[in-house]
Parts: C-alpha cells; sequence; structure tokens
C-alpha cells in the first residue's frame, strides 16, 4: 500500500511539473506560430495551411536588421569582456587583498544596485554628452557594467582556499601569474555565469540605447525592432518575428553555457 501511495505521489508530482512546463512553454511556441502568420488581431487560433516565412523576408528586405543584429553583438561582446575583466580583478582584491576600510567600501559599491536605472538616466546621459560618446558603442556597454558582477565574483573566490595562494606566492609567483593561471582557471564557472547574465541584460537593454541613440545605424536590435509596431495597425506576424530572432541568440548562448551556468549559481551561493 505504501509503495503504491509512493507511485501516485510520484505521477502527480510528474504531472504537476509537466503542466508548469507547458504553462512555461506557451508563451514561446505562440511567439514562433505567430511569426509564421499574417495577424492583425491577436488571438490563440492558427490556420497552419497560411503560415509562410513572409515575415522573415519582410524583416530582411524593408528593416536593417543584420545593421541591428551587429550592434547588438558588438555591444554585448563588448560588455561581457569588460565586465568580466573589471569584477574578476575586483572581486579577487575584495575576497582576498587586505586594504583600509576594504567591507565599507564593498557595502557601498553594493549599495549602488538598490539604485533604479530610471534614477541615474539623466545624470549618466549628461556624462555621456559631455564625453562625446552619444551615439557610441562605448555609450551603451559602459552602462552595463555594475556592482552585481563584482559582488558574484567574489562571493566565489571567497571560497578558494588561500593556502593555495600562498604556496604560490612560494614557489615564486607573482600577483599576475597567481591571478591569471591559479584564480581565472577556478573561477570559470562563476565567471560563464557572469556572462551570461551580462550578456541577457545587455542584449535586452532597451531604456539605455532609447536614450543613448539617436543614429538609426547605431540602433540595438530591441530598439529597431520597437519600429515594426505603429500607432495604429499592426502586423503582430511581423513584431512576433522580430521578437523571435530577438529569442534565437541568447537561447543559443544558454543551451550552450547551461551546464557551467547552472554550476556556477550554484558554486556562489546565489539563492534564487
Amino acid at each position: 500500500m505504501h509503495i503504491f501511495k509512493g507511485k501516485i505521489n510520484k505521477w502527480v508530482i510528474g504531472l504537476i511539473l509537466l503542466m508548469l512546463v507547458a504553462i512555461s512553454l506557451y508563451p514561446f511556441i505562440f511567439m514562433i506560430l505567430t511569426s509564421f502568420t499574417q495577424k492583425r488581431i491577436m488571438s490563440a487560433s492558427f490556420d497552419f495551411s497560411s503560415m509562410d516565412l513572409r515575415n522573415f523576408k519582410n524583416l530582411l528586405s524593408n528593416f536593417p536588421v543584420l545593421t541591428y543584429v551587429k550592434n547588438s553583438l558588438i555591444v554585448v561582446f563588448c560588455a561581457c569582456f569588460f565586465n568580466v575583466v573589471t569584477a574578476t580583478m575586483a572581486g579577487y582584491a575584495f575576497a582576498k587583498k587586505k586594504f583600509p576600510m576594504k567591507e565599507g567600501i564593498f557595502w557601498l559599491y553594493l549599495a549602488t544596485l538598490m539604485l533604479p536605472g530610471q534614477v541615474i538616466l539623466i545624470p549618466v546621459f549628461t556624462i555621456m554628452k559631455q564625453m562625446n560618446l552619444l551615439n557610441t558603442y562605448p555609450a551603451l556597454f559602459l552602462v552595463i557594467l555594475d556592482a552585481f558582477g563584482v559582488f558574484l565574483m567574489r562571493q566565489f573566490m571567497e571560497g578558494i582556499p588561500d593556502e593555495l595562494i600562498e604556496s604560490a606566492k612560494i614557489d615564486g609567483c607573482g600577483e599576475l601569474r597567481i591571478f591569471l593561471q591559479i584564480i581565472v582557471p577556478l573561477s570559470k564557472p562563476v565567471i560563464v555565469s557572469l556572462v551570461v547574465f551580462t550578456f541577457i541584460t545587455s542584449w535586452n537593454d532597451f531604456i539605455w540605447p532609447l536614450v543613448m541613440v539617436t543614429k538609426d545605424e547605431m540602433k540595438t536590435l530591441t530598439l529597431g525592432l520597437s519600429m515594426l509596431q505603429n500607432n495604429y495597425v499592426s502586423n503582430y506576424g511581423l513584431v512576433m518575428a522580430g521578437a523571435t530572432v530577438a529569442f534565437i541568440f541568447p537561447f543559443i548562448l544558454y543551451c550552450i553555457l547551461q551546464r557551467k551556468f547552472v554550476e556556477g549559481i550554484a558554486l556562489s551561493g546565489i539563492k534564487g
């Protein structure tokens, strides 16, 4: 009887999980199916016989989508590179180095995460304008760098044994060699996690490109796709085709780095 109840519980749990997966996947399935239609009204019904690739052909022929994709990829690459470099170095310093007011500086820096991006929007725009960085790639990726990456790296690096670093120093290793040949290789899982976080944040960012960019040739994909919907009549199939294109790149990245991403989150002690 006990075994029978255990099997029932497993079937119930499995059914609940299956329902949750179906609910989670439905928006993506709806988006992809709609991208092959010419809908002017949003509805859950689909005529599979009338589906075609006209929306994607329209995107490529009437909108500079490839330019938007190129700009987004450049911004994302720069954001990931600089965020990983600065966060890794700062995280190592906060985790393993001793300097005056270390804890106070760290928590003060971490407190900047409590400020919404909208609060610093005007000051950052003014700074970028005075530095003549508007309509440039630095204006788009520098705003992505924040304290979260430093916090993530510090949490992980605090778990690296100090004895390992001391042994390297005894063997004659300098700080740069210790950092590059010991700290960075051991931190690969959390670095991958930071890359995924930075990629998704930068790729989906809309507010900063909207403020920092006025030239059409500098628009990112999310900003450029906002032009697909006009004020009166919208081809939702075209809009969903654009959303599908924007979804493909982070999805592929996550599929490739999924295992390391999950491992990095678990090892860094982040609870979600």
